[in-house]
């Protein structure tokens, strides 16, 4: 039997050309797959924020010697058991000026709802080393533990004495020659000096006459006298001394805290409420977990802070129902809160405790503030 025969020859069908729709589209995936190559190598202008680590005040932290000690501790006062968390929020930047993210990274962030593209310029100041940024962000740091401290020591009823110090003169200073890098501000014009805002504003009531100025320098007073100079802001005039300040104080306990490689202002609130639920009997959160975020002056006032949205998507990870957020931040909580979190507006820390006095009661929480665009 046979199975084919010689003598036919058999013809391949001929081959389908493509049509002009479908070379046409496989040249465009082939020019999109180029210049998606291309533009993961091409620098660009751009830094991308992200949810960073959390940190509970109430609980422990790394030392720099890589033990795990009490995140706040306090020498000279009786402290009582804590439970639950008073969380801090951080966030982390991807990418810097020696390494930027690629087109594709940026393009993946936006669409990212934990995650900020911002501009570089934004995040990393054009002439500022990434070493001068870290001294300054940890300078931050520090200042803002005394403020907390003083905040928190205040609230409680504690006696706290507050020093202005001269912490630096700018370029061209008007004090140039007069006032020196660690001077105590004591008074100005005859009133006494316990903030640097309070400062500003009494040189600024000058209208550009000569301050006189009470500063202590080696333990010993003298007065001094500085004319400010004028400059025009955004169309406004401003009377400036041209010195940077820093609050110092004298605190009658010793509160410690604990914390590496965090830098900026932006964990004062939690700091001062981790101390005060340290130094007073029952848990000041009702043993939940409450997470916040905000800046803290010595009288208690909070402060906007950068971030905000990824602190929110920080703290839904972090597993906290309740969220602080400082009112002047409320116009970018906006529509931006993560289900399953609880937003509260707060302008200075009463409003913290009012707060948490609710969660942990079972008060009304409803008639508390909350975002709302301004």
């Amino acid at each position: 039997m046979a199975l084919f025969d010689e003598n036919v020859t058999i013809t391949p069908a001929p081959r389908r050309r493509m049509s002009r729709g479908t070379l046409a589209g496989v040249w465009a995936l082939a020019v999109a797959m180029i210049i998606l190559l291309v533009l993961t190598f091409l620098p660009t202008a751009y830094v991308i924020q992200r949810p960073g680590p959390v940190y509970n005040t109430l609980g422990t932290a790394t030392s720099s010697d890589g033990d795990e000690v009490p995140l706040i501790s306090v020498n000279g006062a009786e402290t009582y058991k804590t439970a639950g968390t008073l969380d801090l929020l951080t966030v982390q930047v991807v990418g810097n000026r020696e390494r930027t993210p690629s087109w594709f990274e940026l393009a993946t962030a936006w669409f990212d709802p934990t995650k900020a593209v911002l501009p570089i310029d934004a995040v990393f100041p054009a002439g500022q080393t990434s070493e001068q940024r870290n001294e300054e962000s940890s300078a931050m740091m520090v200042d803002s533990q005394k403020e907390a401290t003083a905040a928190a020591l205040t609230q409680l009823g504690y006696d706290v004495q507050t020093r202005i110090t001269v912490h630096s003169l700018t370029k061209d200073s008007a004090a140039e020659g007069i006032l020196q890098e660690g001077d105590v501000i004591v008074e100005a014009n005859g009133t006494a000096i316990t903030s640097g805002d309070q400062l500003r504003e009494l040189v600024q009531a000058s209208g550009g006459e000569p301050v006189e100025l009470v500063i202590e320098r080696g333990g010993a007073q003298e007065t001094v006298t500085v004319q400010p100079k004028e400059t025009t802001v955004q169309g406004d005039t401003l009377w400036l001394l041209g010195i940077t300040l820093l609050s110092d104080f004298d605190f009658p306990i010793d509160v410690t805290i604990q914390l590496n490689n965090v830098g900026g202002p932006s964990a004062g609130m939690m700091f001062a409420l981790g101390i005060i639920d340290t130094l007073t009997p029952g848990e000041l959160n009702g043993g939940k977990d409450v997470a916040g975020t905000g800046t803290i002056s010595a009288d208690g006032t909070v402060g906007p802070i950068g971030g905000i949205r990824q602190k929110l998507w920080g703290a839904v990870g972090a597993g906290a129902e309740w969220f602080l957020a400082p009112k002047s931040n409320c116009d970018e909580v906006v529509g931006h809160v993560p289900d399953g979190l609880r937003v509260f507006a707060v302008e200075d820390l009463d409003d913290s405790l009012k707060v948490l006095d609710a969660i942990s009661s079972g008060g009304d929480l409803d008639a508390l503030p909350t975002c709302t665009a301004g």
